[in-house]
Parts: C-alpha cells; structure tokens; sequence
C-alpha cells in the first residue's frame, strides 16, 4: 500500500540519514510535550471543574520544584536540538575537499548545467555515485532555489552572487529535482531529474556527449574576446593586476582593506569594478554588467581559477559577490569597450 504512495522520499544521499534523524527527533519531541500538556489539560479540566456554583477554589501555592523542572528540561532540549541542528547544518554546506564541481544557472523557467568538462544539460543533471559533488549556482533573473528531496538538500539560487550546494549520491537512480522557490508563472514547471550513476556509467555517458568547449576553455576565449587580456597582461604588469595565482589568495585594496579572491569577488570586479579598487591601480576598469551573461561570467571565473595554483582547489562557499582587479597607476586611458 505504501509502496505506491510513500510518506517521504528514499534517502539517496550521505546527507539524507542526517537530515532524517534529527527531524524525526524534533517531531517525537514535539509530539510527546504535545500530548502531555493536550492531556493534562483534559484530565484537569476533568478533575477540577466546578460542579455546583457555590463551589469555590483551593488556593494554590506553587512549587519551586516544578517550576525549575519545567524550565530545565526543555531548556537542554532545545540546547540539544540546536548543537545538532548546527552540526548537521556546517556538514551540509561545507563541501569536502576534492569535490567534483559543476557549474549551474537558474533561468525562467530552466535549470541550465554545464560540466567541468564542457557537457552540457537542460533539467537534468548526471552525478556519478560515491563522489561528492559540488555546485556552483547564480541565477540569470530572479531567486529560485535548487532542491532534490531524495538527497535532502536545498539552497537558493540569487541573482547578483553565488551559492554552494554539495551532496553525494549513494545509490544509482533517477530523482526528482524542483525549484522550491516561487519565481514566476512557470514556476510549477520548472522541474527536472538528478540521474545518479556507477561510476563507470558516468563516464561513458560523459564521453558519449556532443562536444563542447569546458568552461575554462570558453572563458579563456571570452577573454580574449572581451580584450581584458589587453590590461591584464600574463607575465608582466599592465593597467591592470596579473591574474596568475590571484584566486585564493589575498588582495590589498586601495582603502587599506583585505579580500580574499574567490568566485564572487572576481564576479563583482567583472560586473561592478569600482566596487574594489586593488591598491597600486587607478579605477578605468569598465562594467561588464550586461554584456556577459552569469552563464559566461561562470567561465571567466573557471579560467581565472585555472591560473592559480590553488584554482583546481574546492573554494569557500560563496555566498555575497565580492571583486576582481581594477586598473594601475599608468596614465589613465579611456577605457576599451569589448571588441574595440
């Protein structure tokens, strides 16, 4: 009978028994406190109603005992809960090291999903199993949020920054995926599937796809394209800062503040270059705000990392969109606008 219309879904992921247990344990809290306090209140209202109208109540004095009981206990309940709750939460938005990441955009009304080595998906995403996965998510328009019930994760997708998601699958399958965030008129249709595969599997399919540039190689294009590789000269110092070994490591401002380079300060330098003036370097850069989609901004960001040490390296879960590196203290020029 329930195996037509099962209560939840099957736990398909290393972070779906986590997630499980602690909220199976907050509803048996929450159901046995329930029942007590509803029956004591039957039994109470029972036993000391009024049963003719010259009766008249005892005085109660109350008891200090009872009193820290009721305080104590769902005080280190709720403690417990939280510390738990904590833990679960920290492992499910801190990737491990090594994950396999992949690049996702959220666009009315579709999930568009590009591999590291340039395969590309539409509402569907192929995962190998027992690998972590890590995604790397921006949205082209408004919020939505990428959920996959089987795996218990979620998190939204916010135009302006990016997002971290992980999971590793545990058991080959096809599961549903959904936008749980309401973003429009189609936002009822804008579903897909997660298709977790062996290993071996994986790979065939990866090597069966059509050819397609990775996004380190499209973003090395695009930047060629977009002529930044006019001021941030590989080798010697332009107009504007060398980008090798930039991502990751830390970049002195022109305010005497520190950043750390990672995909959303580089995002921000790209779209919003005043944001972060680096020190040493006159603010010429202009804005690429409209002119790259979060897509391309997406593989500019994969061929920056590919010029650092660290770039093949998972980066901090991004969340705010920080920036990239400005112009130098060369006369200033007028800046280049792409294709010129």
């Amino acid at each position: 009978m329930f195996t037509n219309f099962p209560l939840f879904p099957q736990q398909a992921s290393v972070q779906a028994g986590q997630v499980d247990a602690i909220y199976f344990f907050v509803v048996a809290i929450t159901a046995f406190f329930s029942l007590i306090i509803a029956g004591a209140i039957a039994f109470f209202a029972a036993k000391y109603r009024r049963r003719h109208d010259a009766e008249v109540g005892v005085a109660i004095h109350g008891s200090l005992i009872l009193e820290i009981l009721w305080s104590v206990i769902p005080f280190f309940l709720t403690m417990g809960m939280f510390a738990w709750g904590a833990k679960v939460f920290f492992d499910l938005y801190r990737p491990p090291a090594g994950a396999m990441e992949i690049f996702v955009v959220g666009k009315q009304w579709m999930w568009k999903i590009q591999h590291m080595d340039g395969q590309r998906e539409i509402n569907e995403l192929h995962v190998p199993v027992g690998r972590p996965v890590k995604l790397i998510m921006g949205s082209e328009d408004v919020i939505h949020s990428f959920y996959i019930p089987a795996f218990r994760v979620k998190a939204d997708v916010i135009p302006g920054r990016y997002n971290t998601l992980w999971f590793e699958a545990t058991k080959p399958g096809t599961y549903h995926l959904f936008c749980a965030e309401y973003c429009g008129t189609k936002h009822s249709g804008m579903t897909g599937r997660v298709v977790a595969m062996d290993p071996a599997d994986y790979q065939a399919w990866l090597s069966g796809g059509s050819a397609s540039d990775s996004p380190v190689a499209a973003g090395e294009k695009l930047f060629q394209d977009l002529v930044c590789n006019t001021c941030h000269i590989q080798g010697s110092q332009g107009r504007g800062p060398v980008l090798t070994n930039l991502f990751g490591n830390t970049v002195e401002l022109q305010d005497g503040g520190r950043v750390t380079a990672d995909e959303a300060y580089i995002r921000e330098s790209i779209v919003n270059p005043q944001a972060k003036i680096v020190a040493g370097f006159q603010p010429i850069m202009p804005t690429f705000q409209g002119l790259v989609t979060e897509e391309q901004l997406l593989q500019l960001i994969a061929y920056v990392r590919s010029l650092s040490a660290q770039g093949t390296a998972p980066s901090p879960a991004g969340t705010a969109a920080p920036t990239m590196p400005q112009k130098s203290d060369q006369p200033v020029q007028e800046p280049r606008k792409p294709g010129r």
